[in-house]
């Protein structure tokens, strides 16, 4: 199941639970903009050769993000497409209204 959801909503369940894995598929360059506590990068450009090696369990709640929320609908589809059970899109970095690592 893929679905698009806030960053609000995105925070909640970051909060909550412990075992969420965050995705970042923007590419290396891009950290220096921040990036959020604890996110898993898997640039969007090798995505489809390494999620499955990075993020084996198909069973856990995955949260995606990008910069402006384009590519991580793409890698959304992608999850969709592998059998991921629960992939959460929360958009862009851009929009992140909570705090980043700089």
């Amino acid at each position: 199941m893929y679905q698009k959801i806030s960053a609000v909503e995105a925070k909640k369940i970051m909060d909550k639970e412990k075992d969420v894995v965050i995705v970042d598929v923007r590419e290396e360059d891009e950290l220096v903009e921040g990036y959020i506590e604890n996110s898993l990068l898997v640039p969007l450009s090798h995505f489809e050769d390494e999620i499955e090696e990075k993020v084996p369990n198909k069973d856990k709640t995955i949260l995606l993000y990008c910069r402006s929320g384009r590519r991580s609908a793409i890698a959304g589809n992608i999850m969709e497409k592998l059998g991921y059970k629960k992939v959460l899109d929360f958009g862009g970095i851009i929009n992140w209204p909570f705090d980043c690592v700089m």
